[in-house]
Formats: C-alpha cells, structure tokens, sequence
C-alpha cells in the first residue's frame, strides 16, 4: 500500500497526488493537519520526530520529495 503524507495547502503534496492519480495507482492520502493520528504516524517515521513532509511510504520504504524517476520505480515494485 502507498500512502501519501502531506497537507492539501502544500504544492508538493498536490503535486504527488496528482501524480498518483494521473497514473491510476491506489493511495491513502494522510492529512497531517486534519487528524492529529497522521501526524502522529508522520512523526515516528523519523528518527527526530519532525514533519518532514509530503513523505510517501511504498511497502517498507520511505520516500521524501523523491524525484518523478525514483517514485515510479518503487510504484513499479508493487
């Protein structure tokens, strides 16, 4: 499963989500402004605890602001 952490308000994150959709792949999108339990699960994927998003998670790997390339190739894993 892919999941796509990130805030509506954030270019980046609308960006992945477009990407995504425009490919027809499967997401859970992640507000981490509107439900304090995303950021949450945002938070402990780092070991600092800060908000570095939009993340985007493929199986076990975890992807920050990755570049069209390097999402396309973990999408192609599934």
């Amino acid at each position: 499963m892919i999941k796509l952490y990130g805030t509506e308000k954030c270019h980046k994150t609308r960006y992945y989500k477009i990407f995504l959709e425009t490919r027809n792949v499967d997401y859970a999108f992640l507000d981490i402004t509107q439900n304090e339990a995303n950021a949450e699960e945002l938070r402990n994927l780092y070991e600092n605890r800060k908000l570095n998003f939009p993340t985007i998670t493929i199986l076990d790997k975890k992807l920050r602001n990755p570049s069209d390339k390097e999402l396309q190739k973990w999408i192609n894993k599934l």
